[in-house]
């Protein structure tokens, strides 16, 4: 079974919540990435990071172009994600 992302939320210090569709939550830490360059060099501004963020292709994605093609995206693969970032506490939950 492929991991699938439903939701997304930005944190601080280009972090990433990412809600998994069985109900776990787990923490990317991008900034590794982002030290990668390339792809990942428009992501290192954090007002783009944050705004483009969203969940494309089922899992983690950055819709640069703002045009929700699938296609021209950055995502990462979601069984990375789910296998490697920790697991972590939802951060509304204090909202709720």
């Amino acid at each position: 079974m492929i991991p699938q992302v439903v939701q997304v939320l930005a944190g601080e210090n280009f972090t990433v919540y990412v809600y998994f569709l069985d109900g776990t939550i787990r923490l990317l830490d991008a900034k590794p990435l982002l030290k990668q360059g390339g792809v990942f060099s428009p992501l290192y501004d954090e007002v783009t990071f944050r705004n483009s963020l969203t969940v494309m292709n089922g899992t983690v994605a950055w819709d640069l172009e703002g045009t929700r093609n699938t296609s021209v995206c950055i995502d990462l693969d979601p069984c990375e994600l789910y296998d490697n970032c920790p697991s972590t506490i939802d951060p509304l939950q204090e909202v709720i």
